[in-house]
């Protein structure tokens, strides 16, 4: 594991490089409010956790992180020029909706070495619901006794029946660092799992809810879940 927080054969300097880039390349599209930052912890092992709708979040939250940060990525994306630069940045390409522990293996290291990881435990790119949460992120905890970041993000989708929008506005909210307790076997997975889920769906709601008092439009039911 490399001493920078990133996996082995990474560039912490090229790793760098790319969030400098992830921080400012949205703001001419996009009007970014971005709240709670000073929670992120500034050092020890955290494993984000977060909602996404589209591929534009993951870049925004990578992006604004205040540390170096280990995404685990579609590996479809990991094709070419870019999946050469993916793995240079450190983001570890997994299958989705399949069993595969060697990227689960990767990034629990990364937090043991105290590092900071993000995943959507989601599962799929949706709503940006997390009704339908799989168990890795709560198997991470239980691998690194890493501490739980959620953070909610809303606006990069257009709303149904609305038109073209002209630089929409997009919000980051991140919530309180938690601890999870994960009990053993798939029971304790599934009940850590729960929990995980509860928590991010509470934050996006009441990013939901601060968003509409701002008159903001307000998303279809099954994205405010």
């Amino acid at each position: 594991m490399s001493p920078a927080g990133l996996p082995d054969g990474a560039s912490a300097r090229l790793h760098d490089a790319a969030r400098l880039v992830g921080r400012f390349c949205f703001r001419p599209a996009f009007r970014l409010r971005i709240r709670g930052l000073e929670r992120v912890p500034k050092t020890g092992p955290v494993l984000v956790v977060a909602n996404h709708s589209s591929m534009l979040e993951p870049q925004i939250i990578f992006g604004m992180l205040p540390r170096r940060a280990v995404f685990l990525v579609k590996e479809e994306m990991f094709g070419g020029a870019l999946g050469w630069f993916l793995r240079r940045i450190g983001q570890v390409p997994v299958r989705r909706g399949e069993p595969d522990r060697a990227p689960l293996l990767t990034v629990a290291n990364v937090l043991k070495a105290g590092g900071l990881v993000a995943v959507f435990p989601e599962g799929t790119r949706g709503e940006g619901d997390v009704t339908t949460a799989e168990r890795g992120a709560a198997w991470l905890v239980r691998a690194s006794g890493a501490v739980v970041l959620p953070v909610a993000a809303r606006g990069t989708r257009r709303p149904a029946g609305s038109g073209r929008r002209f630089r929409p506005r997009v919000d980051v909210l991140v919530g309180e660092p938690f601890t999870l307790e994960v009990g053993r076997g798939r029971a304790g997975l599934d009940s850590a799992t729960e929990r995980l889920r509860d928590e991010l769906a509470g934050l996006v709601r009441t990013l939901d809810e601060w968003r509409a008092a701002q008159g903001e439009p307000v998303r279809g039911k099954k994205a405010e879940l």
